[in-house]
């Protein structure tokens, strides 16, 4: 049976719930982590991103994968808080929040990540077999063409209908802004792709 999402939280709740998700997806884990690492700024190489793509950048394949994990597990611990304090409506919520705050951290003047650690996380959060699909197909993708952005780009479009098809329209919408936002926010990767110059996964910046 599909869920049923009701949207009876009051405005407050609403908004309580988007900044919280803001506020735990604005931690600029990659950041932090390469200049505690003694790397300096992440944003300095490469794509000039402070996500776990960029971060491999670095050479440091530790490091990635510290900044994917911290990146994913906000979102998740976004969602998780939010739907046990005020169930599913503000799990929703808070994930959008997250995705947003990682995106556009206040901390870094709106200039984030391209947030596809987050929206797996948020995934994970709200959908974890789900999270099975996503990963089968970037990591397919990944394998084939070794073109991160283009395994992003078609996991986020694979996952709305994987979704909706398993029974989960509500979180199929959220889904469908968040894929939505996520295909804008790589508009330059596209070019790069289509112009044959896009980087590969394991080049260093």
């Amino acid at each position: 049976m599909p869920e049923l999402i009701s949207w009876s939280l009051s405005t407050q709740a609403m908004l309580g719930a988007l900044l919280f998700g803001y506020l735990c997806g604005s931690v600029p884990f990659g950041l932090i982590l390469t200049r505690m690492a003694g790397l300096g700024d992440v944003r300095n190489i490469g794509s000039g991103n402070i996500g776990a793509t960029n971060v491999l950048r670095t050479g440091n394949k530790k490091l990635a994968a510290a900044t994917l994990l911290a990146d994913a597990l906000k979102g998740t611990v976004a969602v998780i808080a939010a739907r046990e304090f005020a169930g599913l409506e503000a799990a929703l919520i808070s994930g959008l929040g997250a995705f947003l705050g990682h995106l556009y951290p206040v901390w870094l003047k709106f200039k984030g990540g391209k947030g596809v650690a987050t929206y797996l996380g948020v995934l994970l959060g709200l959908a974890p077999l789900i999270v099975l699909v996503f990963a089968a197909i970037w990591l397919g993708m990944a394998k084939l063409f070794r073109y991160s952005s283009l395994a992003a780009l078609a996991a986020a479009v694979a996952t709305p209908v994987a979704l909706y098809l398993s029974g989960r329209p509500g979180v199929a919408s959220l889904f469908v802004v968040m894929s939505a936002i996520t295909i804008l926010k790589h508009h330059e990767n596209i070019r790069r792709l289509l112009a044959g110059t896009e980087s590969r996964i394991g080049d260093k910046g």
